[in-house]
């Protein structure tokens, strides 16, 4: 299966089973249409994403990134004290391609405009650009 949506919210690291780490994260999906009457239409599916082979990617899986996610879906039940018994879905990737890096652009964008980096004598090591 292959889909394109945003974050719904930061991905989450989760440690599992000893040194083993999954990212979880949700994708929205959007789908617009125009009925016979020609008014817009909009549906969102939800789907739960598991990503089990890289972990260093989770800090650019951040709220309202756009990705394209490639994996095996699942529905899997779950009883809902409020709904009774209910079904989401489950994707878990195979691979992820990023479109969008929306925080991370604009927070190195504000970090570069607001503290420039010094060099010469008495710069901090931590100041250099390499």
């Amino acid at each position: 299966m292959l889909f394109t949506g945003r974050l719904t919210a930061n991905a989450e690291v989760n440690a599992v089973k000893g040194d083993k780490q999954v990212i979880n994260f949700t994708v929205a999906i959007n789908q617009k249409w125009k009925n016979k009457a020609g008014e817009k239409k909009e549906k969102t599916a939800f789907v739960d994403c598991a990503y089990w082979r890289n972990s260093g990617i989770a800090e650019y899986l951040t709220k309202g990134a756009v990705v394209e996610i490639s994996g095996w879906m699942e529905a899997q039940g779950y009883q809902s004290k409020k709904d009774g018994i209910k079904a989401r879905l489950i994707c878990t990737c195979d691979t992820i391609k990023l479109f969008s890096l929306v925080a991370k652009t604009e927070a190195k964008a504000e970090q570069k405009e607001t503290a420039p980096y010094t060099t010469g004598a008495g710069a901090d090591d931590d100041d250099l650009p390499f």
